[in-house]
């Protein structure tokens, strides 16, 4: 590793409080997040007491009402602290991501009853989520989940909200769960009606409810300290008030939550394509060859300015996408577009770092071979770049007449 420490990115930010919450953010990465990073993702070691410390900074509620503990900041924020944690470590960067996700469906779509019962925890009560969706059989076709919830007394639909009271029973299986088996909580998507998106309802099921158990941990190309397993549901009972929205409003709600999740996905993206340039730029600065620093040759000064250019133009776009958002204006043909590009670019760019170093590129000595592998998997969760290529068409050309 490079001995140069890498320069703050020269971020535009609506308020000297945001400005100062960043200062905090990149100074937590750099003391408690960084330096360790190599060693515990080489071991496989999910670092939770860094969430712990996220969640008494107030750091795991960002884009939240303060009502609840949120932090009441604007989703421009909030993403510029995604790219940053990820640029220390994608594992906590995409699992402050994922955790939002996960509170997501509550915080938009639950009763003021539910909010106060759970959000002050899950917002900074030093509780961690993970988000419920994909199946073994139903990744990207998420509207033909299988995992069921059926009321316990066998009764029929009843009305909205908390009130409704009796309890349901699910049982299921889950796929591809980022925080599985360490999550405190799960919003958690299952079927309780017609086949299709109309016969989806989403639950708050408890991290340590009966019956629900998580299999051992995938082994992965990169993320290794993020535990991804799958869940089983056998019989987990939970209660009506842990229903999040109308039934068969699920489908819904989870789409609204991946519109915002892929926003956070592309700001990791750029975290992670930002540290990989930092890298590769300290050492062409120091490497020589020839007598004169790698950083002189043309060849390798086009390289560095085009990894540049695509970290900024990945910046914009989600930035773009997120003060749509936060003006209450359409986002999701723009979250799709910041999703693929930043992805993208975060593959090219690690891949261009690699290079950069040559041999040591290949090797673990330096990050550059971790943060490569890590880009990877951000051109597949949460809706592969095919599925946003897709979601944009639509946009752009209508729903496919075959």
């Amino acid at each position: 590793m490079t001995d140069r420490a890498p320069q703050p990115v020269d971020r535009q930010l609506p308020t000297e409080e945001s400005r100062d919450l960043l200062a905090l953010v990149r100074e937590i990465a750099q003391r408690e997040i960084r330096p360790r990073a190599a060693e515990e993702e080489d071991s496989g070691r999910f670092p939770r007491e860094v969430f712990t410390l996220l969640s008494e900074a107030g750091l795991l509620g960002l884009p939240y009402a303060g009502e609840f503990g949120g932090g009441e900041q604007p989703y421009e924020v909030y993403l510029q602290v995604l790219e940053e944690l990820a640029a220390a470590r994608l594992t906590v960067g995409l699992g402050v991501s994922v955790h939002s996700l996960a509170c997501h469906g509550l915080a938009g779509y639950g009763t003021k009853e539910q909010q106060g019962a759970h959000l002050p925890a899950m917002l900074g009560g030093g509780l961690l989520g993970a988000y419920c969706l994909s199946e073994p059989a139903s990744g990207s076709d998420a509207a033909s989940l299988t995992t069921k919830a059926v009321r316990a007394d066998g009764g029929t639909s009843r009305s909205s909200g908390a009130e409704s009271g009796g309890d349901w029973i699910i049982t299921g299986t889950k796929a591809w769960i980022t925080h599985g088996g360490v999550a405190d909580f799960y919003t958690v998507l299952a079927r309780t009606g017609v086949e299709g998106p109309k016969g989806i309802t989403a639950f708050l099921v408890p991290g340590d409810a009966q019956g629900l158990t998580a299999a051992v941990p995938e082994k992965k190309m990169g993320m290794k300290g993020s535990p991804t397993a799958q869940l089983h549901f056998d019989g987990v009972r939970v209660p009506d008030a842990r229903r999040i929205g109308e039934e068969g409003q699920g489908f819904t709600i989870a789409l609204a939550a991946l519109d915002a999740g892929r926003l956070g996905i592309a700001a990791c993206a750029i975290g992670v394509a930002q540290a990989a340039l930092d890298e590769a730029l300290a050492y062409a600065l120091d490497r020589k060859q020839f007598g004169h620093p790698i950083a002189d040759f043309q060849g390798l000064r086009f390289m560095l300015a085009d990894m540049a250019t695509k970290i900024e133009a990945g910046r914009a776009l989600y930035l773009a996408a997120a003060r749509l958002r936060d003006a209450g204006k359409p986002f999701s043909r723009q979250a799709a577009m910041a999703k693929l590009f930043c992805t993208d670019a975060a593959m090219a760019v690690t891949t261009d770092a690699v290079q950069v170093l040559g041999g040591y590129g290949y090797t673990a000595d330096f990050p550059v071979e971790r943060l490569m592998r890590e880009a990877k998997v951000l051109q597949i969760v949460e809706g592969t770049n095919q599925i946003q290529r897709m979601v944009i068409a639509r946009h752009l050309a209508g729903p496919e007449t075959r």
